[in-house]
């Protein structure tokens, strides 16, 4: 596992699809885990933004959209509580938290006040008339429902389709005669095949960096026992990428293989000092949502040239 020699595809087949219908991301949403994605998300898309060109955005498995966090999905894990509901009590000064959670504020004053933002919905919050947006969902009612959470943008769209796969169709991305030099890639699969889903990834990152090798890519990834995620660290620094930074948040100690105690993002050629900018984001949010243990990464498996 995790084996990817250089200038090759892991021996994972992205072309594979891994079956993904248990998976209901409702159940969620909101966690200590989405806290750490969207707030990555909404940072990367504002690097973007910064220049006036557009940009493309692709969310390769996108899920509904839109929660709610009072529906039965959440209130039966009650994950949420420890993530969103804990964050926004300690109302935090950090910037990008408090860029964050502006965005679920606006969130919720559009869609009630127990909406939660799925990724689609924050790509369309933070990008701009001049940018576009795919976003994937393969099981086909996850995928009509967010046809119809984001029905009326017409930047988006939704494609009902294996999300490893779109990334051979639509990279590198164009929108008519509009070829997009600058966007972004999120990977955020729900891990029911374990450690074999890494492996598809990183064979989707190859692939991607070929096809579109001045895009952004962030993979979102669960953290249950640190140690075993060293193989996938040593795979990701070997990637045809000109940078590659870690972050990861863990809320309690990785010692138990039972549950998801932290998350990381992997990020493929990310915006200039990116990692100052989310250091003092990834404390803030260790010292708001984390148990005794609770500790931060920010590590740069390849340094930018």
């Amino acid at each position: 596992m995790f084996g990817l020699p250089h200038g090759a595809t892991s021996g994972a087949d992205i072309n594979a699809t891994i079956p993904a219908m248990n998976y209901r991301h409702a159940f969620h949403a909101g966690n200590h885990a989405d806290v750490l994605k969207h707030v990555v998300l909404l940072a990367l898309c504002d690097a973007l933004t910064r220049k006036p060109s557009p940009c493309f955005a692709l969310d390769t498995h996108a899920g509904r959209g839109l929660y709610r966090l009072d529906g039965e999905a959440a209130q039966t894990t009650g994950e949420a509580r420890d993530g969103i509901s804990r964050l926004l009590a300690e109302s935090p000064r950090q910037p990008l938290l408090r860029r964050y959670l502006a965005a679920v504020q606006a969130c919720r004053a559009r869609h009630g006040d127990s909406a939660y933002p799925g990724s689609p919905w924050l790509l369309g919050y933070a990008l701009r008339a001049q940018d576009r947006i795919a976003v994937c969902e393969l099981h086909p009612e996850e995928a009509h429902v967010l046809r119809s959470q984001l029905a009326g943008d017409p930047r988006l769209t939704v494609h009902e389709r294996d999300g490893y796969q779109a990334l051979k169709a639509l990279l590198p991305p164009r929108h008519g005669a509009t070829r997009f030099g600058r966007g972004l890639v999120l990977i955020d699969p729900p891990y029911e095949a374990q450690l074999a889903e890494f492996d598809i990834a990183l064979a989707a990152l190859h692939d991607g960096l070929i096809r579109w090798p001045q895009g952004m890519f962030a993979l979102w990834y669960p953290i249950k026992q640190g140690r075993t995620l060293q193989p996938f660290r040593r795979a990701a620094a070997r990637l045809p990428a000109k940078s590659a930074l870690l972050l990861e948040l863990l809320v309690r100690p990785d010692d138990s293989p039972l549950r998801m105690n932290g998350s990381g993002m992997l990020l493929l050629n990310p915006p200039w000092q990116f990692d100052s900018a989310m250091g003092s984001a990834l404390e803030a949010l260790r010292d708001a949502l984390g148990e005794a243990g609770a500790s931060t990464r920010v590590d740069w498996l390849r340094a930018p040239p």
